[in-house]
């Protein structure tokens, strides 16, 4: 869709911070062909509050506990695209939002211009990837490890504590076949001069990847 006062595009706000909708709210007021038409604290309010809208701006981490995964699937469904909001803290999180289909993803730390600049990009059709979001779906190439399939799913299992012989059932292949599996994984990282010697390390390695999730600390 074309970007201007005669057609405005139409917003909805998923954000559990009031302040955050309120700042979102400022950046956005001096920019008539930008409205804010809604806001609710999960995707599910916002949806039935049936307000038309034709762009979501969401938040990663909301207090219902559910994946950004799901929420933008929700929103698709619903003909909606998804521009993310992000602190950009967890680039599991990020990377689930872009391979589920958000089409942008600004971090919360940037100038008010460009987040100006990300919502009008995310409300036309014809938009370019930014570069959180390409970074997001593809990786750091001067930084992440590019794995095979096979060696991340090894990779996620390991590191998230299950033993070898557990990935090998898990995955219906021999467990020397993990063992040298993890081999690989583990030069392939070497080599990047990103130490992997240890289980520990390994889920480090697969965190800063995007491939795990930042690990809760218990009690929260």
């Amino acid at each position: 869709m074309s970007v201007d006062e005669r057609t405005p595009v139409r917003i909805g706000v998923v954000e559990d911070h009031a302040v955050m909708v309120a700042g979102l709210r400022n950046i956005l007021a001096p920019h008539r062909e930008l409205r804010i038409e809604a806001a609710a604290v999960t995707v599910k309010e916002l949806l039935v509050q049936e307000v038309p809208l034709d762009l979501v701006i969401l938040d990663l981490r909301l207090n219902d506990g559910s994946s950004p995964g799901d929420n933008v699937n929700k929103l698709r469904e619903e003909g909606l695209r998804t521009l993310v909001y992000t602190s950009g803290e967890d680039p599991y999180l990020m990377r689930a939002a872009a391979r589920a289909g958000a089409v942008g993803i600004v971090l919360k730390s940037e100038p008010p211009e460009r987040v100006v600049e990300a919502v009008r990009a995310a409300a036309r059709e014809d938009g370019e990837l930014g570069t959180e979001l390409a970074l997001a779906i593809d990786g750091d190439e001067d930084f992440a490890v590019d794995l095979p399939p096979q060696l991340r799913q090894v990779l996620e299992l390991y590191a998230s504590g299950e033993t070898a012989a557990r990935v090998a059932h898990l995955m219906d292949i021999a467990e020397d076949t993990v063992t040298e599996y993890l081999k690989r994984i583990r030069r392939k990282y070497e080599a990047a001069g990103r130490p992997s010697g240890n289980r520990a390390e390994l889920l480090k390695r697969a965190v800063e990847d995007g491939w795990l999730p930042i690990p809760r600390r218990r009690g929260r």
